[in-house]
């Protein structure tokens, strides 16, 4: 059950929540959203309303939760297009306050990035905007609110945006996990406190209540010997993620959609910070009649069973794992050339016991500055007069070190561009992954390089949307 029970993060993150309480459902992930994809045939123009609606979150006869939502689903409609074939979604804002939708990981024109003032304007309350792109990468991504982060993204704006393959690899079943962290109060509604200084300084605001696919998980019905492609993606506003499958060896296929060399996860647990998505393969060798828990112990002390993998009795569809390859075709992202590429360093700074000056929280109210990339503060969601931390000339190579000198976990995203993480701490990252959004642990340095081929301003920034409002994030101009 995801119902979570709250303490001490770990020895350094200290935090108080208020306590909910939620209680467990089936969930079959071929029953939900995931199976409610507005796929459409190529060109047609997809719908999608932002506005305030009602989620059964706890299932059972519990109280439903008001959250925003996208068409009135939680979380919004699986959207599916084909690798290479245009997406035009019409976005209609049913809210009180302006919002804006983010493509997440696309490589797509600067216009339709979705980051208010910087890309755009955001779309008035009644308002609509027309959202027009061919993704050229096959993949797991998702959609999301990037106005008022930390509230639109907290209640539940987000989606996910599945491009296939134009030649699907053979799975018996590809199913699809949107994990959401949900702070619930006692009567089950959504907690306020949004902006909070001490957790803008820390971990951000972390729940007490993990959904999949909408619902608190239970059970996932599963076959003996099925082999499965399952896309997990990390939809929740700061909580990190560490899932152990229990009797199984997942391999690990794409990050951030994009494919990679297949392996087993380190130290057999699947690191999923927020924005982050993992396709795995998991050959379900376990035994007909029994249970297999998804254990998240990430965070120290709080420890928990996301769900139970529930084998039917049915005899097993095969005795051994499939064949069938593992490696997904490859998407057409460009290297980047080493050799004659530009350096820069980012300096994540700030941030409780941060060591940089501006971990003092005293006085800080809401929209405060507490973090910063090179001694410099952006705060809120982004505007026009964001001045670039560097220009890159198009079509230049570009080396980036992102040197967290702070005491905590900072998901670090790039708009625009998918990257090649080359090396944490001077060793070099296996498996050639790629990713729009790498997980830097505290006092790390990850080197990551890109092509910047997509011209325009592009955000970079933490994803734990209370670090991003509070300063965490900038700008590099492409030109």
């Amino acid at each position: 059950m995801a119902s979570i029970r709250l303490g001490k993060l770990n020895r350094r993150q200290l935090f108080t929540l208020g306590a909910g309480v939620a209680t467990a459902s089936l969930l079959d992930p071929a029953d939900a959203p995931a199976a409610q994809a507005a796929a459409g045939s190529s060109g047609a123009i997809r719908q999608l309303t932002a506005a305030p609606s009602e989620a059964a979150l706890r299932g059972g006869e519990a109280r439903p939760t008001k959250v925003w939502s996208y068409n009135g689903s939680e979380p919004g409609p699986v959207l599916r297009v084909r690798q290479g074939a245009p997406l035009r979604a019409l976005v209609r804002n049913g809210l009180a306050e302006g919002t804006t939708v983010h493509w997440h990981g696309i490589r797509l024109p600067n216009a339709m990035d979705g980051v208010p003032g910087l890309t755009q304007s955001p779309i008035a309350p009644g308002g609509t905007f027309e959202y027009t792109f061919t993704p050229p990468d096959a993949g797991t991504f998702w959609y999301h609110s990037h106005a008022d982060s930390a509230v639109q993204l907290g209640r539940g704006l987000a989606g996910a945006l599945i491009v296939e393959e134009s030649d699907p690899p053979s799975f018996d079943r590809d199913l699809l996990w949107v994990i959401q962290d949900w702070r619930l109060m006692q009567d089950g509604q959504i907690a306020p406190g949004f902006a909070n200084p001490m957790e803008e300084g820390m971990s951000g605001r972390v729940g007490n209540t993990v959904t999949i696919n909408g619902r608190v998980p239970e059970a996932v019905q599963v076959r003996a010997g099925e082999r499965l492609r399952l896309r997990l993606l990390n939809a929740a506003s700061a909580r990190i993620m560490s899932l152990r499958f229990e009797g199984h060896r997942p391999t690990v296929i794409a990050l951030d959609g994009q494919p990679c060399e297949p392996h087993e996860p380190a130290n057999e647990r699947i690191l999923l910070g927020p924005a982050m998505r993992v396709d795995i393969v998991l050959d379900a060798l376990g035994d007909p009649g029994r249970s297999y828990p998804v254990i998240d112990d990430f965070y120290d002390r709080l420890s928990y069973t996301l769900l139970q993998l529930v084998y039917d009795t049915a005899p097993a569809r095969r005795a051994h794992s499939s064949a069938a390859p593992l490696r997904l075709p490859a998407n057409p992202v460009p290297r980047p050339d080493l050799a004659s590429a530009v350096w820069h360093e980012l300096r994540l700074q700030g941030g409780m016991m941060g060591g940089t000056g501006m971990g003092t929280m005293a006085g800080m109210g809401a929209g405060a500055a507490i973090w910063a990339i090179n001694g410099v503060s952006m705060t809120g969601d982004g505007s026009g007069d964001m001045t670039p931390l560097f220009t890159v000339q198009r079509g230049r190579s570009c080396i980036l070190d992102l040197r967290n000198e702070t005491a905590w976990w900072h998901p670090m995203h790039l708009h625009g561009h998918s990257f090649h993480v080359i090396s944490r701490d001077g060793v070099a990252a296996p498996h050639d992954e790629w990713s729009d959004t790498v997980l830097v642990r505290p006092r790390e340095t990850v080197r990551v390089a890109f092509v910047a081929d997509n011209p325009g301003d592009w955000m970079l920034h933490c994803h734990v949307m209370d670090h991003q409002v509070a300063g965490l994030m900038t700008t590099i101009r492409v030109a």
